[in-house]
């Protein structure tokens, strides 16, 4: 027995990270977007989602690789490298894209559960959504406050474990055809609607370069040097893997459930499944979408100490009273669209693109970085490696052009 806990303890120590990113990267962002995507077009656009996710796994093992090798992290070496002004436009273009997604993650898991909770109430509007806002804030404060990293792991592996079983079972409920699929992995983006915003935020939702500024400092916090590199693959598997397969389940319930429809909010998800699944599938549904936002939100709190300690080259202290001043900042933000109004699902999608604009420069600067001898050593990237990344680059500069053509269109 304590062969197997101690086998179990160095497996969930080897794929942690990996769930930290899960847990980041599935949030009500990508369950709008690929909810919007499924109902307006069907699974049509699942190759942008497996080609996004293949992407990702290159650039998480390149990042990883460069903080194995040098220790440092990746916005620490852009200022060193490149310049404070450069540095801070990152950084500044990644905190607005967070600040914009906690508070469009808030309002869908608030709306969500608003609808849901209608028939439990006796004038059927549901619990108040004040309410329930304040009730996750507090949730989220509580968890934030107790300042432990281990800690951190082990609640969103609980969060990302209640995800996973929501969307999954309900896409087994509600799934297209085996025929619909296999079609949505031919490449073509649809006419007409919000095709353009949708695919770029799909992207910007699954490989924007936030994911790998965080997948750097916790390579080096986990202290993994080079010769873990096995140990940091199976991680990334791991990471994107379940990635690929909880979007996919989104955007097949949508598909399955929701077909033609123009997602505008979380609302319109809850009654749309409901009908055709039931109760328990829009339950199941709704418990995903709350377990998503819980997930993404915890660490949303902790990226503005975590990214502002870095960029000074420092590890950030969780306990000290400048990091828990700007989680609680980070909490009356999530509370901007809950209690004044606005279209979370509008938000959301906007936010995801905006991180899908910046996530260009940021490829740019750690291709050149990794390729520096002085830096890297005989840990260069090969020529296959190299391709790969500038394949990575201009597929992120063109879904930023798309993401740019697509918010004109909107306004």
């Amino acid at each position: 027995m304590k062969k197997f806990l101690s086998q179990a303890a160095l497996l969930w120590s080897s794929v942690s990270a990996g769930i930290f990113l899960i847990g980041y990267n599935i949030g009500t962002g990508s369950i709008t977007t690929m909810a919007s995507a499924g109902a307006e077009y069907g699974m049509t656009l699942t190759w942008a989602l497996l080609l996004s996710c293949l992407f990702t796994y290159a650039l998480i093992i390149a990042f990883s690789r460069y903080t194995m090798v040098t220790g440092r992290t990746a916005l620490h070496s852009f200022r060193r490298e490149f310049g404070a002004p450069a540095t801070l436009f990152i950084l500044g273009s990644m905190l607005a894209a967070e600040a914009m997604s906690s508070m469009g993650l808030m309002g869908v898991a608030v709306e969500a559960v608003g609808e849901w909770s209608r028939p439990l109430t006796a004038d059927g509007l549901g619990f108040d959504r004040t309410l329930i806002a304040l009730l996750f804030a507090a949730l989220l404060g509580y968890l934030s406050w107790q300042g432990r990293q281990s800690y951190f792991e082990k609640i969103l592996s609980i969060f990302v474990f209640l995800m996973g079983l929501s969307f999954l079972a309900t896409m087994f409920v509600v799934t297209p055809s085996p025929a619909t699929i296999l079609e949505g992995l031919r490449p073509s983006i649809p006419g007409g609607g919000n095709a353009f915003v949708i695919v770029s935020s799909m992207v910007g939702t699954t490989m924007g370069a936030i994911l790998f500024i965080v997948r750097s400092i916790l390579v080096r916090d986990k202290g993994w040097s080079i010769a873990d590199m096995r140990l940091q693959r199976r991680d990334a598997r791991v990471s994107v893997g379940m990635m690929f397969l909880l979007s996919f389940a989104i955007m097949a319930c949508a598909a399955g459930a929701m077909p033609g429809e123009k997602i505008d909010n979380a609302i319109q998800m809850v009654r749309l499944i409901e009908p055709l699944a039931g109760n328990v599938a829009s339950s199941l549904f709704v418990a995903g979408i709350v377990a998503a936002a819980l997930s993404s939100l915890f660490p949303i709190l902790l990226l503005a100490p975590w990214l502002l300690a870095d960029y000074r080259g420092r590890r950030c202290d969780l306990q000290a009273p400048g990091t828990r001043l700007l989680i609680f900042a980070g909490l009356l933000l999530s509370l901007v669209v809950p209690l004044f109004g606005g279209r979370p699902v509008r938000v959301m999608i906007l936010s995801q693109t905006l991180a899908a604009i910046a996530t260009p420069l940021i490829l740019i600067f750690m291709t050149i970085l990794l390729n520096r001898r002085r830096i890297m050593g005989p840990y260069r990237p090969s020529p296959w490696q190299n391709a790969v990344y500038v394949a990575v680059i201009l597929f992120s500069l063109a879904m930023a052009g798309i993401g740019i053509a697509g918010i004109g269109r909107l306004f």
